[in-house]
């Protein structure tokens, strides 16, 4: 029954979006705001966390209310691409300014694949912002490990015009994971940016690494590109 209800809801989505000529419908019902899209419409935990879409077909609800109460379903995958399963995220939170300067967040978002066997795994997440800062922390509990992150945005103090954030993630494996010489347990990986608009250009410094090297770096499942230390540079520019 959920299941298709989410899909006539996703459905009435992408109709909506492409009479609309967007990928996003709004529309308020009350004390209530409904969006409707294919992309996602909330990031979480101050952006720790963010949907993700990983088909063609994709797409999903957001409903909040204006005490700051939310809750939202998003689909990355609708299972229709090939080799691609259906799975749904159903997220629930509550989001409050105390003023202008401080505000938290609080929440859960459940991650469920039911066509295939893959259990179904949790996220518990909260953020705060503070004097235009934001910092995030979550607590995940995927099928095969668990994973505590860190996440600091100082866009609030940036010296010399450069915005700075971090992420700091540990990663508990359930079962250890067999390597060359040995076995991983856990292990750890962070992440620094530095950005900066330049000329119409947004650029980004990333400096990424991890505790693993060597044969250990075959066990990496972590938030960066690669296991070994990485810096990258990246320049976006928007045209419209």
């Amino acid at each position: 029954m959920l299941k298709s209800f989410y899909l006539s809801a996703l459905l009435g989505s992408l109709l909506a979006c492409s009479v609309a000529q967007a990928q996003i419908f709004q529309r308020e019902l009350g004390g209530f705001d409904l969006k409707l899209g294919t992309t996602p419409t909330r990031s979480m935990a101050q952006g720790l966390v963010k949907p993700s879409a990983v088909g063609s077909f994709h797409g999903g609800l957001d409903l909040s209310h204006d005490s700051g109460f939310y809750v939202g379903q998003w689909s990355p995958s609708m299972g229709i691409s090939p080799g691609k399963d259906l799975e749904i995220d159903s997220y629930m939170g509550f989001k409050q300014p105390f003023d202008q300067t401080l505000g938290y967040e609080v929440g859960l978002i459940r991650y469920s694949y039911p066509e295939v066997t893959t259990p179904d795994s949790q996220e518990l997440f909260g953020g705060l912002t503070l004097l235009g800062s934001r910092f995030g922390i979550a607590f995940s509990n995927d099928p095969d490990k668990q994973n505590n992150t860190l996440f600091a945005d100082l866009s609030g103090n940036q010296p010399f015009g450069v915005g700075i954030s971090l992420k700091y993630t540990t990663h508990q494996f359930n079962t250890p994971v067999a390597v060359d010489g040995g076995y991983v347990g856990s292990f750890t990986d962070w992440s620094l940016k530095l950005s900066r608009p330049f000329m119409g250009i947004d650029l980004d410094l990333i400096y990424s690494d991890s505790s693993l090297s060597g044969s250990g770096c075959s066990a990496y499942a972590g938030h960066n590109s690669q296991c070994d230390g990485l810096v990258t540079l990246k320049a976006e520019h928007a045209f419209y």
